[in-house]
């Protein structure tokens, strides 16, 4: 899958916002079409492969028996400080890696746009600002940080200490090492 000379045609573009620097808590976000990530993975890491070169290693915070976070419901951030359950992916490639928020692929298109938009840092004119659209991605999009960065960190103070990923609640999708 990586390094393809030629390019293929997508039946569906992939839906993916990346920030302009990398190497933040959330570098952006991935949007699925359907709830079977496995499938759409291929697209993704051909898409990825520019940015990031060629994509060795693709770590998950959740399980295949999880079920997804359903944006439309938010309406505080209390009520997802409880939930915790923002699916987030690490993709290391060669060159950087980055952290993308995996959006629900049942998430409305307005709100899905838009937390996509506020995961890659993109400039929102006020007038998008002052809506309640924009306060309930931002709000879903600081969460992911603060869950991203303590998932991040458990991670990399369990592999400093010879431990396992898995055992810290990350799964390993694509290890091409």
């Amino acid at each position: 899958m990586n390094g393809l000379t030629g390019t293929r045609r997508l039946a569906r573009p992939v839906r993916l916002a990346l920030a302009p620097q990398l190497g933040s808590d959330i570098d952006g976000a991935w949007w699925p079409h359907t709830g079977v990530v496995a499938r759409e993975l291929p697209e993704l890491i051909e898409v990825l492969h520019k940015p990031l070169g060629e994509i060795v290693d693709i770590c998950i915070n959740w399980s295949a028996s999880e079920a997804a976070v359903d944006l439309s419901s938010m309406v505080t951030v209390a009520r997802w400080q409880r939930r915790r359950s923002f699916r987030l992916m690490m993709v290391a490639g060669h060159q950087v890696s980055a952290k993308l928020l995996v959006v629900p692929h049942e998430t409305p298109q307005a709100l899905g746009i838009m937390v996509m938009r506020c995961a890659a840092a993109r400039h929102h004119a006020a007038s998008q600002r002052d809506t309640e659209l924009y306060e309930t991605a931002e709000s879903v999009v600081r969460a992911a940080r603060a869950e991203s960065s303590s998932w991040t960190a458990r991670l990399i103070h369990d592999l400093d200490n010879g431990g396992s990923a898995v055992a810290q609640g990350v799964s390993h999708v694509s290890g091409a090492r």
